[in-house]
């Protein structure tokens, strides 16, 4: 039986690298929110995994990247709301 651990980090890396990839093909820009979101929901998921499975090194990595990202989405959405 696959741990929730697995199922949740897996969850995570699929987003973060769908975002990846639909931005390497130029299918999704970086200014969009749902790139953003993505990242966000991506680098979470990473991150609450690595605090499960309690490897500090990828709970600040992804940590800080779903920090970043949130960040960034909150800028877009009042940038949205100013257009």
């Amino acid at each position: 039986m696959v741990e929730f651990s697995v199922i949740v980090g897996s969850t995570g890396v699929l987003l973060l690298l769908l975002a990846f990839f639909l931005n390497l093909f130029e299918i999704l820009k970086q200014d969009t929110k749902t790139y953003t979101i993505l990242n966000v929901a991506g680098a979470g998921l990473s991150c609450y995994a690595s605090v499960l499975i309690d490897y500090m090194p990828f709970v600040i990595l992804e940590g800080t990247w779903a920090l970043v990202a949130f960040v960034g989405l909150i800028r877009l959405l009042k940038r949205s709301d100013q257009d």
